[in-house]
């Protein structure tokens, strides 16, 4: 799926467009034992309690494609057959009313779910009369080109509140408050089948998480039988080892700068260019900016096999390997942080044999809040 057709199924979240008029799933507890089965209907809900439940399910298709979001692809034998696709399908083909199957989704989610304390298991089923693009990308209202069925699935841990004192006002009287629990946005979901190109696509998800270190590869793995995405995170902490050993000597601070420099000019012009597609660099890419950038052939040959054996053949969105908004420079003792525009501000020298990091001065200097001046070089008398 690409940004706009995330943004177009999202828009669904909504009591006047959306077609969800129940929610089904379970509460599953610390021990990862079924506490109890809900189906509860929308229909006749308070429209504050239906905006809450199609917030959190609408949670589940937030974030970027490539960090929050990825594709799961099965392969077309499980398609074929396979208990785990089949699964799914039947989920979506009995629009989540036949309970038997509800039951033996959610203790599949259990089984394959490694996550403490208690959860919920939402589950949201929606049909989507996808409407005609005009020849200018606008909707044509008079038409449809498909019904688009599917289903969300978000888990949402459950918090757990604190006694507390709260004032009563019809009574006029202060009291206690109860131990509650409260329903927090979803730790991880997804969306079956994939809506690409417009149209269904049983053979892909979108699978959420929402934090970009922990993609529970063990649900991945259980849920769908497939190889887990590598989370964002430990892309960019593998893009940096795999840089560090090929570059070895030659890992320059000017080398490095220009290197991300480059990468975030790409996911800057991406941004700017508004393309829906998700920006991605192979590794022959990633090779040409090195070389671009200084780095010498057989260095970049050395950090072409090293990129090979880390990440496969496979292409990396380069908002994954570098922070554009972020310049950070670490020494054991000093770390200096700055936006990124201002990097050329800091250069590295060696005076008298000893190594420094020096930040060129504009403007004003605060030391601990006060306001200081730079005293130049007095000559000795």
């Amino acid at each position: 799926m690409n940004e706009k057709e995330v943004a177009e199924i999202r828009r669904r979240f909504q009591p006047e467009k959306s077609a969800i008029n129940s929610v089904t799933g379970c509460y599953i507890n610390a021990q990862g034992e079924v506490v109890s089965r809900f189906s509860q209907s929308l229909a006749s809900a308070p429209q504050e309690e239906v905006e809450s439940v199609l917030s959190v399910l609408k949670r589940s298709l937030s974030g970027s494609l490539g960090k929050q979001l990825n594709d799961i692809v099965f392969e077309t034998s499980q398609v074929v057959d396979s208990d785990e696709h089949r699964l799914l399908m039947a989920l979506r083909d009995s629009g989540l009313k036949d309970e038997g199957i509800v039951d033996a989704f959610c203790q599949r989610v259990i089984e394959s779910l490694d996550i403490e304390g208690p959860y919920l298991i939402l589950l949201a089923y929606d049909k989507y009369d996808v409407p005609y693009r005009m020849k200018d990308g606008a909707p044509n209202p008079d038409g449809s080109s498909e019904v688009f069925s599917y289903f969300v699935c978000a888990v949402c841990p459950l918090k757990e509140t604190k006694p507390a004192l709260r004032y009563d006002l019809p009574e006029s009287v202060l009291c206690g408050r109860d131990i509650d629990w409260l329903i927090a946005p979803p730790e991880l979901g997804f969306l079956f089948p994939a809506f690409d190109d417009r149209s269904a696509n049983i053979y892909s998800a979108l699978y959420y998480t929402k934090k970009t270190a922990e993609n529970h590869p063990e649900f991945v793995e259980g849920m769908f039988r497939v190889e887990p995405p590598m989370s964002a995170d430990l892309q960019q902490e593998t893009f940096r080892e795999v840089l560090t050993e090929a570059l070895a000597e030659e890992c320059s601070f000017d080398l490095v700068q220009e290197v991300q420099g480059r990468l975030a000019e790409m996911v800057e012009e991406h941004k700017l260019s508004k393309d829906p597609e998700p920006l991605s660099i192979s590794k022959h890419g990633i090779r040409k900016v090195l070389e671009l950038s200084g780095v010498e052939e057989e260095k970049a040959q050395a950090f072409e096999e090293k990129y090979e054996e880390a990440f496969g053949e496979g292409a990396l969105n380069p908002r994954n390997l570098v922070d554009p908004k972020k310049f950070v420079v670490k020494t054991p003792s000093v770390t200096i942080q700055t936006d990124p525009e201002c990097g050329d501000l800091i250069e590295t020298r060696i005076i008298d044999g000893r190594k420094y990091i020096l930040v060129q001065v504009d403007g004003d200097v605060e030391f601990n809040g006060v306001s200081v001046r730079i005293e130049e070089d007095r000559p000795e008398e």
